[in-house]
């Protein structure tokens, strides 16, 4: 399994390499933004970790790319700073987690274990399945890890997907972000509910969804999110 570290600190990239490896995991290492660029059009890439801020091009800028080629790949983004508009613009842009140095490499080890957990759970598939959630041309097969919108796959990542899978599972029940976070990303609740809230714009987006007028996943004020039936609205 090929695990992408790109940080520009030498000492931070060979320490996660360090502890990557001693997981069995393959890691492809770098130090620049241009050897990263290189290995994610040339090689298979089963995860990334991606320092923010690696010169001339950005963490962020590689994220971007990555996703508008198609990747839905895990990307774990790594930052020296604790700005709360970096920790969103990098969740808007397809993160799937992100961490701030100085960090616990046993720490980050676990992140990646349960990155590619959900992700190898998301691209296994069935021939034939009966766990499908349908709502109003909103479809969501749990076994396939797939959701389409009136016939169209969403390319969803995998924690979009689960979000969207928990929300139909409590079909017209109102979710609270705290419950959400905690059900999908496996872990305490930590934060401001910020997380989920990008996330479930990313999600509405793919779903051609507004939050001012939404058709599936609706915001309830100072509560949390349902899905319901469109003709509960």
């Amino acid at each position: 399994m090929n695990i992408l570290v790109l940080d520009d600190e030498v000492e931070v990239a060979d320490l996660v390499e360090v502890y990557l490896k001693n997981e069995n995991y393959n890691v492809l290492k770098c130090y620049t933004p241009e050897s990263a660029i290189h290995y994610i059009k040339n090689e298979t890439i089963d995860l990334a970790i991606l320092d923010v801020m690696v010169g001339s091009i950005s963490g962020f800028e590689i994220l971007h790319d990555i996703r508008e080629s198609g990747h839905t790949y895990p990307v774990i983004m790594l930052t020296a700073k604790i700005d709360d508009q970096d920790k969103i613009k990098g969740l808007t842009l397809g993160a799937d987690d992100y961490i701030t140095k100085p960090f616990n490499p046993l720490e980050l080890v676990a992140r990646v274990k349960s990155a590619i957990r959900r992700y190898t759970k998301y691209n296994k598939s069935e021939q034939f399945s009966e766990d499908e959630i349908v709502i109003d041309g909103l479809s969501i097969n749990e076994s396939t890890h797939k959701c389409y919108l009136y016939d169209n796959e969403i390319d969803f990542t995998p924690i979009e997907f689960d979000i969207v899978l928990y929300l139909a599972k409590n079909l017209n029940h109102v979710v609270s972000s705290e419950e959400l976070f905690e059900a999908v990303w496996k872990e305490k609740y930590y934060d401001s509910n910020n997380t989920v809230m990008v996330h479930i714009r990313r999600i509405r987006e793919k779903l051609n969804d507004t939050s001012k007028k939404p058709k599936f996943i609706k915001t309830v004020w100072g509560v949390g999110y349902k899905i319901e039936h469109i003709r509960n609205k």
